[in-house]
């Protein structure tokens, strides 16, 4: 996948807002679905050659005019197909009925259907444009194929999926391929979407990519190429100030194991120097545990403000174990606006003051980023949290606004978002990431890149994507001190994401 197509996401609006748009330049709009439809065919002869008899579904719109063309340039190669539809196709408009009009297979209902070993099904329902429940005549077939175990390539996007929030309504199909056209879109890349689309391959059929570009918002797949000239880049002259001090604070006695992992993930991640703050309860196990990471008694608002008074510090991570209340408070809002990731303890301590959190990092410049998991984004965001309409872009997005600050809203499908309307959606980090204390991991990464002096979104970004890798690199059964071991600094020539640009 080219960089382009690697990194570009349209919604279902945006893509339809390209169609209409390469109508408008004067390309023919039944030659783009013909050449749609002759690669989901390719697509099948390439993926499944043995199949006994290809099973078209065609549905009332457009995605049902691309799978009429597959089944014609399916049956022209000599395969058994067989072609069912959805509705009344004599009630198909413009391309959809030309495309119908030109098939030679007659179509039989859905609900005639009976799935049979040696199929394999070529889903061309809905595709990404859905935006009401599945009909129950299609629920049934749904589940019916599932039943049978037979492969399904889906045209666009698993019939069934919101292209635009990544959900089922009311059913879906699980594809074992994905063929889309020009560019993904959001709803292939959340979840759970993405676990239902299979392998996804994005097809050029032939819409100028000035247009695709231009009716593109401001939603993309994070990727290095996005932020790869952010990063630092070391040269003969660094030293570890340059690199920037990064400071943690650790919870008390019992709770200082968090804060250690975000010090040392700090440190492999780049930073020059990393300090880990503690109270005096927790020096004793803090000090027997940290060696290349520094150690300074923290106890209070007081001393932490003689701290910043004369200490170089570039940026804060705050939460992993830190213990929720009002100390947790009194440190954020004694920082000044100074850069900080807010994680875990520190976010939830704001759930009830969340106005003095955000007033106090309201410049124009964002120097907060909010790390939350579900349960901690519904704390502090239950407005937006609870509402089912909004993606989870969307939410992540307004609540980048509401906050002022970069919002990195963890999960398989982890969205990070700014304050001006950009987001990326992340999809390198394998399942077994989802492990206690990788969060505390990224918070460190993300503190380093920070104290290197990155802009809050591209910091986040690039964390985001490198815990992904070095997930990738640890393999099934990491833990969170294992995690810490692999993880590799970026820098704008690095070996680190080398493979992928």
């Amino acid at each position: 996948m080219n960089p382009r197509t690697r990194t570009l996401l349209l919604t279902p609006q945006e893509m339809a807002a390209a169609d209409a748009a390469a109508a408008r330049s004067g390309i023919d709009s039944s030659g783009l679905m013909e050449r749609a439809g002759q690669a989901v065919a390719a697509a099948a002869l390439r993926l499944y050659p043995l199949t006994l008899r290809y099973v078209v579904l065609c549905g009332p719109g457009n995605n049902g005019g691309d799978g009429y063309v597959a089944a014609r340039a399916l049956a022209s190669a000599g395969a058994v197909v067989e072609l069912f539809a959805l509705g009344d196709p004599d009630e198909l408009k413009g391309d959809a009925r030309a495309a119908f009009d030109a098939c030679p297979i007659p179509s039989r209902s859905v609900s005639q259907l009976t799935p049979k070993p040696g199929d394999a099904v070529i889903d061309a329902v809905f595709g990404a444009g859905l935006a009401r429940t599945v009909p129950e005549e299609l629920r049934q077939v749904i589940a019916s194929v599932e039943a049978a175990s037979v492969p399904v390539l889906a045209v666009d996007l698993p019939s069934g999926i919101c292209g635009r929030r990544g959900i089922p309504l009311g059913a879906a199909f699980r594809a074992s391929h994905t063929v889309t056209f020009m560019a993904r879109k959001p709803g292939h890349l959340l979840m759970p979407g993405r676990s239902l689309c299979g392998d996804i391959e994005v097809v050029d059929i032939g819409i100028p990519w000035r247009i695709v570009e231009g009716c593109a918002g401001s939603v993309a797949a994070n990727d290095p190429v996005l932020w790869r000239e952010s990063l630092p880049s070391p040269d003969s002259a660094s030293h570890k100030y340059r690199r920037g001090h990064l400071a943690v604070f650790s919870g008390g006695a019992s709770h200082t194991g968090a804060a250690r992992l975000s010090a040392a993930a700090g440190l492999a991640a780049g930073a020059g120097l990393v300090t880990v703050a503690s109270p005096a309860d927790a020096m004793p196990v803090n000090s027997g545990h940290l060696t290349a990471v520094m150690l300074r008694e923290v106890e209070d608002l007081a001393s932490m403000r003689a701290w910043l008074a004369n200490a170089k510090l570039s940026a804060f991570v705050l939460g992993p174990g830190f213990g929720v209340g009002e100390k947790a408070r009194d440190f954020v809002l004694g920082m000044e606006g100074r850069p900080l990731v807010l994680d875990a303890d520190g976010i939830t301590s704001f759930r009830d003051h969340r106005d003095r959190l955000f007033q106090a990092y309201a410049a124009d410049e964002a120097r907060l980023v909010l790390t939350p998991h579900d349960g901690e984004f519904g704390r502090l965001f239950p407005e937006l949290a609870e509402t089912g309409e909004m993606s989870k872009v969307e939410k992540t997005v307004a609540a980048a606004r509401l906050a002022h600050a970069v919002v990195v809203y963890k999960g398989a499908d982890t969205v990070i978002a700014a304050p001006d309307g950009r987001a990326l959606i992340n999809e390198n980090a394998p399942p077994w990431l989802a492990t206690a204390g990788s969060g505390d991991v990224l918070a460190g990464v993300i503190g380093a890149l920070l104290a290197n002096g990155l802009p809050a979104f591209e910091a986040a970004a690039a964390a985001v994507y490198l815990h992904g890798e070095a997930a990738a690199r640890a393999g099934e059964g990491l833990t969170a001190e294992t995690l810490v071991r692999h993880i590799r600094p970026l820098g704008r020539n690095g070996s680190v994401f080398h493979h992928r640009l």
